[in-house]
């Protein structure tokens, strides 16, 4: 009897005792079940969050810091040098004839939360005239927007939900004066961390800052990147460098990326190791429950390979239920949920990819798990076995 049929003969006699050994199988079932729909709903966060970081970004917009500058908070970029940055090349213009850019100053402020209170950091953003041309996904739904040299602010919807003295009308303390909110506004797709603006001279002259931290630019078409760079190259005194806007948020979003996934593999391995120790007891409890059907079939011809082969096979099938079971549990749960962690919303998402991978994790677990029992059962002593009771 070839290894074939050896095999074939053998997974069918395994599939088919199924329901003599119920019990066994759906604890390997719901093992891998719980660790896959873990992991699964655990990486989506991940994908989630730089789903949201991408939403409002654009090919065309390129973002301006101080050369070598970890983050656009530690750049810093004078105001003597606003006029050659918005001269270079590839930068468009609006229908009025001026560049479609705006300088921007990041400072780092507190607010309190609507629902325990706690405090939370985010930036206060301080733009210049032109912020309307290079960030057109802003839309006010409340208020007006706010007025040059006034202490005035806009804020998010998002910063008005989720807390306290940000909705239209309210007024926030900085630097012993009080600023009025005027505005709340959408930013596009994407709702992300809670958004602060205030008039950039206003804001620089209230916190005794003499410098911006980065500009914005739209360039003429996004082929137009690499005049930009060329021009900024040729002219060591700007010591500025730019980024496409999908690199700057990339960079942004690695460490937090980072953490969830590190987060995600860490408790989804312990959940792997429990289900696959719980599927390795589960086979072993089998193979010693069959030692005189597995006697038999060795006394009959039956050789180790398909026995192995077989018993590895059944427990990766078993393992595929439990795999599409946690995958649509962390689908139907979690896709589209809302998470805020660190202040920055956004929707869980449950993506073709990561559902692969948490698949391939449950038969990684099946076949690991299945290795040791069916070693155990092409090694059987025959005569041990047909002796057992």
């Amino acid at each position: 009897m070839n290894f074939t049929r050896q095999f074939s003969a053998l997974l069918r006699m395994n599939l088919t005792a199924i329901p003599q050994r119920l019990g066994l199988v759906l604890t390997i079932v719901i093992g891998v079940a719980c660790a896959v729909g873990v992991l699964v709903s655990m990486l989506a966060m991940g994908v989630g969050a730089r789903r949201e970081a991408m939403g409002n970004v654009r090919s065309d917009r390129v973002i301006l810091t101080s050369i070598g500058a970890p983050s656009a908070l530690q750049s810093s970029i004078g105001k003597d040098l606003l006029p050659l940055i918005y001269d270079l090349p590839g930068i468009r213009r609006n229908a009025a004839g001026r560049p479609m850019a705006a300088a921007q100053a990041l400072l780092f402020t507190q607010a309190r939360k609507k629902e325990t209170g706690g405090p939370m950091g985010f930036a206060l953003t301080g733009v210049t005239a032109g912020h309307a041309d290079v960030q057109p996904e802003l839309h006010l739904t409340a208020g007006r927007m706010f007025q040059s040299g006034l202490h005035e602010l806009i804020a998010s919807n998002k910063c008005a939900r989720q807390f306290s003295n940000f909705a239209v009308g309210d007024k926030r303390a900085m630097r012993g004066t009080e600023w009025l909110v005027v505005g709340n506004f959408d930013l596009g797709s994407s709702e992300g961390a809670c958004v602060v603006i205030a008039d950039a001279e206003t804001l620089l002259s209230a916190f005794r800052i003499a410098a911006y931290n980065q500009v914005i630019v739209l360039l003429q078409s996004p082929e137009a990147f690499s005049q930009l760079t060329d021009a900024l190259e040729a002219d060591p005194t700007l010591r500025v460098e730019a980024k496409r806007e999908a690199e700057v948020a990339e960079r942004n979003m690695k460490r937090f990326n980072g953490m969830l996934n590190f987060v995600a593999y860490f408790i989804g391995a312990i959940m792997a190791v429990a289900a696959t120790i719980g599927a390795a007891n589960s086979l072993y409890a089998i193979v010693d429950s069959r030692r005189r059907e597995l006697a038999t079939l060795c006394a009959l011809g039956f050789t180790p390979g398909p026995i192995i082969t077989s018993i590895l096979a059944e427990s990766i099938l078993l393992a595929l239920p439990g795999a599409f079971i946690g995958v649509g549990l962390a689908w139907l749960l979690f896709n589209g949920f809302t998470a805020s962690p660190f202040g920055f919303s956004f929707q869980l998402a449950v993506t073709a990819p990561i559902a692969g991978l948490g698949i391939a994790w449950a038969l990684g677990m099946g076949l690991v798990g299945g290795l040791l029992p069916a070693l155990k059962a092409a090694r059987m002593p025959v005569t041990t076995a047909l002796r057992a009771s």
